[in-house]
């Protein structure tokens, strides 16, 4: 049996990564985010492709205290020698809630369009889309947010320059329609986040849905990397998880259950 990679590869005095030459073609060159790119499309990335993904990993990579950056804290509480424990305790919770809407963003977005590609008018496509997900019952992704209402204060930016570097296509387009006619039907402004403008700006870049999630994973676990060193800096007395295992403690009501009776 042989393995196939077309990804890296090492001699005695070289390193070649997806075909370029780590040492002379990657390291210095270019940032972690186009290399990220890099697997996911077998290319670097352009100068406009490199600007725009990594808006994008920015905008997700902190967000103050959040389950995914306390996991990572109380993790690191009751195993500070496996830092690594740490960051994947905080990357274990993506999913529907946290970071994973933006892959439900983009897959709507995406077979939302190639089922209705002979509807070219945006507005016509999100009215489609609404209405199938209605019928079948499903939420729409990329709305609400517990903090940011009504403006996700990182959508407009991420739209804004999707526009000024040649990203802000159909993709784009649909999903700001959504956003519309849903507020329409609720009759009042509901928040598209961050997750709704990621999803849609990386479906114009022509990512597929399914690696979308990677990217708000390696984005978090870079923002992770603060939380812990303030834990670090805090000392272990002081520091934000041992306050948050302290007040568990001291405010938990134990309910005493009675024992049953005897028959």
């Amino acid at each position: 049996m042989k393995l196939e990679t077309k990804i890296g590869i090492s001699t005695t005095d070289k390193i070649f990564v997806h075909g370029y030459d780590l040492t002379e073609d990657l390291i210095g060159e270019i940032t972690l985010a186009d290399m990220a790119y890099l697997g996911a499309a077998h290319r670097k990335p352009s100068a406009a492709e490199s600007k725009m993904l990594n808006a994008c990993m920015v905008a997700i990579c902190e967000h103050g205290y959040t389950p995914s950056s306390l996991s990572a804290r109380l993790t690191y509480l009751g195993a500070p020698e496996a830092v690594q424990a740490a960051v994947a305790a905080g990357l274990l919770g993506a999913g529907s809630v946290y970071l994973g809407a933006m892959e439900y963003v983009a897959q709507m977005l995406q077979e939302g369009i190639e089922n209705y590609c002979e509807d070219a008018d945006a507005a016509r496509i999100a009215s489609r889309v609404i209405g199938e997900r209605e019928e079948k019952k499903l939420s729409i992704p990329g709305f609400g947010h517990p903090v940011h209402r009504p403006v996700d204060p990182r959508t407009p930016k991420l739209f804004s320059l999707a526009e000024e570097l040649g990203f802000y296509g159909l993709h784009c387009q649909v999903m700001n329609e959504i956003h519309q006619q849903f507020c329409e039907k609720k009759g009042k402004k509901i928040t598209l986040n961050v997750a709704s403008a990621i999803g849609s700006v990386m479906s114009d870049m022509g990512l597929h849905y399914s690696v979308i999630k990677s990217f708000a994973v390696a984005a978090r676990a870079v923002g992770l990397i603060g939380h812990i060193v303030e834990e670090i800096e805090s000392g272990r007395k002081h520091c934000a998880a041992q306050k948050l295992y302290d007040y568990v403690e001291e405010n938990t009501v134990y309910l005493h259950h009675q024992k049953p009776e005897k028959e």
